[in-house]
This record gives structure tokens, C-alpha cells and sequence, in this order.
């Protein structure tokens, strides 16, 4: 029972990883060992899969400079990204505010739920024919779409449980030294929250970068389709089953990448949460400073001026 949720140290982690590698590796090895059809005699072993269901890893890595090439990998790796980044950028955009205010205040939440349902439960595939309608086609608009009607309601969903969660004390406590509800929304309850909401917007954009392959089984003229597209071409050829494994290995990869460049700026955030050194929240801090002192300073000359101005014309 002491062993139950114990935390392990760091190279035991990366143990445990890599021998899940080395055991998935070695079985793809394994069933893909041996010839397609041995000779009688030769003393081969046959392959329980033939290449054209699935290559084995040393076909499979051999097809890396063609695809690098010949496919435009690092191309269509940018594509893929960017769509994903505006995309559930702008969801980010409309969900948090909306989040926001639907964990603030009960009437507005009860308005945005039946969207919020809808959109969390709806099956993604089923959308794609909506866009191509609705975002002229095969267009790079409908693929931002697509990706922003995928990941908004599940940002609004997560950004107001995130608001909900923080106790009712901080909120007692803003009330009685004299705040209103704007400031309590503003400086209590959206800073108290924004760890977990950076949090569930890092976890879901993962989500973004698979909604992407949906959105880019068809494209038009000589667009540069993405990693979707190259997925949807392989599968069409039918022979280059090595072209979609080495797809469905990187996408995770950058995936992860991703996470962890998203992960180091939540800790430089919010430092006391997840142990960083704090860089980016000091600078966010003297940001909102020199903000709040150049408000200060704009409004105070402009109430002197108003002030000042009527005892000027007597």
C-alpha cells in the first residue's frame, strides 16, 4: 500500500517509456519479420503481414527522404500548424470571454447551454459538408472554421467550470473592501482561474491537431494539402502504407512538442502552480503596471482639465 500513487524519480520514468517503446517497436518488428513468400526449402520464415498491410520498420523509415521531397513533408507540417493555430485561436478568442461570463452569471450560462451541448456532443465528421457549404469549399476559411466549430464549445464548457470552481470566500472577501462586480470578475475570479483555463486550452489543443486531419481530406488545385491530405493520398495509392505510419508517428511527435513549449510557458506563469521560475509572470506583472499607471495618468490629466476648466471661464 505505501507504493499506491508514490511518484517515481525522473529516469525511471524515461525507463518505463522507453521500454513501452522498445516493446511496441520489437513487435512491429516481429510480425513483419520474414518473407512474403519463402521459398519451399529455403528454410525463410514467412511474414505474418505482407508490406501492403504493414511494412516493416526498416521499409517504412526507408520512404523518409521520398516523403521529405517528393511529398513536401515539412511543407504541409507548416500547413497543418498554421490552420491549427488560427483556428483555435480564435476559439480561444470567443470561448474564454464567453466562458467567462457564463460562469460569472447563472442567466447567461442557461442561455449558452443547449450550444455548449450541442457542440461537445456533436459528431465533427458530420460538419465537414456544412463548411465545404456554408466557407465556400475546399478554402483555407473552412478548414479555420471547421477547427474553430470543433474546440469552441469545449473552451466555453471548460473556461466556465474553471470560474465555478474558485470558492465563494474570495468572492465574500472582494465584496466586503468594496468591489464591484466587474472588478470582482476581472481581478478575483478570472486571475484565480486562468491556471486551469491555460491548462484545459493546452489539453485541447492535442484535440485541434486531430480535428485537422478531418479538415484536410480534400484540397483544391495545387493548394498544399497538409498532413491529413497526405494521409487521404497514401490511402488512395493503396502502396504507400509507409507514407501513413510515418504520418501517424510525427503527428503525435509534434503534438508532444507542442504540449511542451505550451507547458514551459504555464510554468513560467503561473510559478506557484507548477513550479517554474515565474519570467513570464513577472513581465506580465510590470505590463499590467505600466498599464494601470498609464490609465491613471490619462484619466487624472483628463478629470484636471474638466475640473479646471469651468473656473477658466470665470
Amino acid at each position: 500500500m505505501a507504493s499506491l500513487r508514490k511518484p517515481i524519480p525522473l529516469w525511471q520514468a524515461l525507463l518505463c517509456a522507453l521500454s513501452c517503446m522498445a516493446v511496441c517497436g520489437g513487435l512491429w518488428w516481429f510480425v513483419t519479420w520474414g518473407e512474403v513468400e519463402p521459398e519451399p526449402g529455403s528454410g525463410a520464415h514467412e511474414r505474418l503481414y505482407g508490406p501492403l498491410v504493414l511494412p516493416s520498420p526498416a521499409e517504412t523509415y526507408a520512404k523518409i527522404p521520398s516523403l521529405w521531397s517528393k511529398d513536401h513533408l515539412a511543407e504541409n507540417t507548416y500547413k497543418s500548424l498554421r490552420r491549427v493555430v488560427l483556428g483555435f485561436g480564435l476559439a480561444a478568442l470567443v470561448g474564454v470571454p464567453v466562458g467567462v461570463f457564463c460562469g460569472c452569471f447563472s442567466r447567461i450560462n442557461a442561455f449558452f447551454l443547449p450550444l455548449t451541448v450541442f457542440g461537445r456532443n456533436v459528431p465533427m465528421a458530420a460538419l465537414i459538408p456544412l463548411t465545404f457549404v456554408f466557407f465556400h469549399g475546399t478554402t483555407e476559411k473552412q478548414k479555420y472554421m471547421f477547427i474553430f466549430l470543433a474546440c469552441v464549445a469545449f473552451i466555453v464548457s471548460d473556461t466556465a467550470g474553471a470560474i465555478r470552481d474558485i470558492g465563494t470566500q474570495y468572492i465574500d472577501t472582494a465584496f466586503t473592501l468594496g468591489a464591484n462586480h466587474r472588478q470582482v470578475v476581472m481581478k478575483v475570479l478570472f486571475p484565480l482561474a486562468l491556471p486551469n483555463i491555460f491548462n484545459s486550452l493546452r489539453l485541447l489543443f492535442g484535440l485541434a491537431f486531430g480535428y485537422i486531419m478531418l479538415a484536410e481530406q480534400h484540397a483544391s488545385g495545387d493548394e498544399v494539402g497538409g498532413l491529413g491530405y497526405i494521409l487521404n493520398l497514401a490511402e488512395g495509392r493503396g502502396s504507400n502504407r509507409p507514407y501513413i505510419i510515418l504520418v501517424i508517428l510525427l503527428i503525435p511527435i509534434v503534438a508532444l512538442a507542442i504540449d511542451w513549449v505550451l507547458f514551459q510557458i504555464q510554468r513560467q506563469l503561473f510559478p506557484y502552480r507548477y513550479g517554474g521560475r515565474g519570467y513570464l509572470l513577472r513581465c506580465a506583472r510590470a505590463a499590467l503596471r505600466g498599464w494601470e499607471d498609464l490609465k491613471r495618468l490619462f484619466f487624472t490629466t483628463a478629470s484636471a482639465d474638466a475640473f479646471a476648466a469651468p473656473q477658466t471661464k470665470q
